[in-house]
């Protein structure tokens, strides 16, 4: 139990030490390209008139939601990819090695794959103020 607690208090502070020091730029950086991708899939929603993406995901049937997920996924996969690649060298800048995989996952998905998913239905539901459906 002892091992366990000390891997989870090292996973929360390394990431909370990734704010600080090399590479901070990403922590702009992604999430900016996610709400770039978001407005872009949002506003596309909204000209061919689909739901919003929650709305989507939450009320739609199983086979649906699958393909909606995949979209998103595919959406982000490219940030996510850039994400992996920046933590990869962060770790090889601080720890000297690819040493923890599970933190790079998390890092990129919290910084790219969260905020689409956030961003992509309000900006979805703001645009079809300003965009006719085709």
């Amino acid at each position: 139990m002892d091992a366990f607690l000390e891997y989870v208090h090292r996973f929360w502070s390394d990431l909370i030490a990734r704010s600080d020091g090399p590479m901070t730029f990403r922590f702009f950086l992604q999430p900016i390209m996610a709400l770039l991708m978001a407005f872009r899939d949002g506003v596309k929603d909204a000209r061919i008139g689909r739901d919003p993406y929650w709305v989507r995901i939450r009320h739609s049937d199983p086979v649906t939601r699958l393909a909606a997920w995949r979209q998103a996924v595919s959406a982000v996969a490219r940030i996510l990819l850039l994400g992996v690649a920046m933590d990869v060298v962060y770790q090889l800048k601080v720890f000297g090695g690819f040493k923890y995989p599970i933190e790079t996952f998390v890092i990129a998905v919290i910084l790219a794959f969260v905020p689409y998913l956030l961003l992509r239905g309000p900006i979805t539901r703001l645009a079809r103020r300003w965009v006719k459906p085709n």
